[in-house]
């Protein structure tokens, strides 16, 4: 399966970004509003200049306490990004979330930010091809 197809699965939205300089406080507000685990630094909506994940926050209230509220995304933002393109295979971007240790994951088309996935989309859109692999076996056998 390709990242293109998972993309496709996906409800149409905007990639949701926060400008940099933006406080950690407003990119967590963001975060629960939007049921979001991560959003993307970016001061044009369609280049990432970092990502910013409820883990990085996490992490850093657990170091510092709620004074890292304060700081800018561009404190705790990941710099190096990793993305995908819509062309790449999913069980790729999988390993390369897992071995990472990372769970979302911008796409990139022609040097601009097309999507974004989740390690959850990649596992959901794999179930659903290893089901249809499932069901067309027992079609088979079944001489359907």
């Amino acid at each position: 399966m390709l990242v293109r197809q998972i993309l496709q699965s996906k409800p149409k939205q905007a990639v949701i970004t926060v400008q940099p300089g933006t406080s950690i406080s407003e990119a967590a507000r963001l975060l629960a509003e939007r049921r979001i685990g991560a959003v993307v630094v970016s001061a044009d909506g369609k280049t990432p200049i970092g990502i910013l994940s409820e883990r990085d926050i996490v992490r850093e209230l657990g170091r510092r306490g709620s004074g890292c509220l304060n700081d800018s995304v561009d404190v705790l933002m990941t710099k190096n990004i990793v993305t995908c393109s819509p062309a790449d295979q999913a069980d790729g971007v999988l390993e390369q979330m897992t071995a990472g240790r990372f769970r979302h994951m911008p796409v990139i088309e022609d040097g601009q930010m097309i999507g974004i996935i989740s390690i959850g989309d990649v596992v959901a859109a794999r179930l659903a091809e290893l089901k249809m692999e499932k069901d067309a076996l027992a079609g088979m056998i079944m001489g359907n």
